[in-house]
């Protein structure tokens, strides 16, 4: 049997590294991309230079990747950035170049790619989004917004396509140990902001929460078990117990409630 070819944006390094490198020792042909591919070596993992903000760098990759296998049976999504501070103090720019990235990137390759399944009468979407897409998190709240859209939008597509062979399923990670707190944008801690200190506090917690956070080995393991499903659910969520229970208890108690379990756990 030909090897399955797996086709992941934003591998070159945290989950999306983890992902390709356990793809490959499970024998799948595993094609990432990042924006400087050459600057790029992971074991295995063959690499297509990709902007996904940049619908004919979309276009360039799709067609590189079709012309080397002639298919493609899986896309993962992780190309995304993380973003923080007071939305009043975020430069809008900022806030669209994420959305641009962690949502409208996304859109983009996955309607280049859908065409190739569609003829194909196979392939599976994963979406790699975030337990933070469930909530609104302070300080987080623009991430928050670029996860949760996605996690509606899927739903929507799973809909639309389900006529065509094609699966799409999330998997939202909680704190995994990664150099996105190095990567994402920081709206800038001013000293005459009235968000200072509860902004200065919520960020030291998040860069804790990700330094002491799990394997990203973890993720990769779950993203291989939702591929083999026949029938994979929409909404997986992999990390701590209490980040999964998190979820499930805003659906259960009073939003208010909610809100300052919210606001103690992060000591605001």
């Amino acid at each position: 049997m030909s090897q399955k070819v797996v086709f992941i944006t934003g591998a070159s390094s945290g989950i999306g590294k983890s992902i390709a490198e356990f793809l490959v020792q499970k024998n799948y042909r595993v094609y990432g991309t990042s924006r400087n591919p050459k600057q790029i070596e992971v074991n295995g993992v063959y690499f297509i230079a990709l902007d996904v903000t940049q619908p004919e760098s979309v276009k360039k990759a799709v067609a590189e990747l079709i012309q080397k296998e002639n298919r493609i049976d899986y896309l993962i999504n992780n190309a995304g950035m993380g973003i923080t501070g007071p939305i009043e103090e975020t430069p809008l720019s900022e806030i669209k170049r994420v959305f641009d990235t962690n949502y409208f990137g996304v859109i983009n390759v996955i309607n280049e790619v859908l065409p190739v399944m569609r003829n194909q009468k196979s392939g599976s979407i994963i979406n790699i989004t975030s337990i933070a897409g469930y909530m609104g998190l302070p300080f987080r709240g623009i991430y928050s917004a670029t996860k949760g859209a996605l996690e509606l939008t899927t739903e929507a597509y799973r809909m639309e396509i389900k006529d065509f062979g094609v699966k799409m399923a999330n998997i939202a990670p909680g704190d995994f140990a990664t150099n996105i707190a190095a990567g994402r944008y920081h709206a800038p801690v001013c000293e005459n902001s009235p968000y200072k200190a509860k902004y200065q506090t919520t960020l030291d917690l998040m860069d804790q929460h990700v330094d002491a956070g799990k394997d990203p080995m973890i993720m990769a393991e779950r993203v291989y078990e939702v591929m083999q499903k026949e029938n994979p659910r929409i909404h997986y969520k992999v990390g701590e117990w209490l980040q999964k229970f998190s979820v499930a208890l805003k659906h259960v108690l009073p939003d208010k409630i909610y809100e300052k379990m919210l606001m103690k756990h992060y000591k605001i």
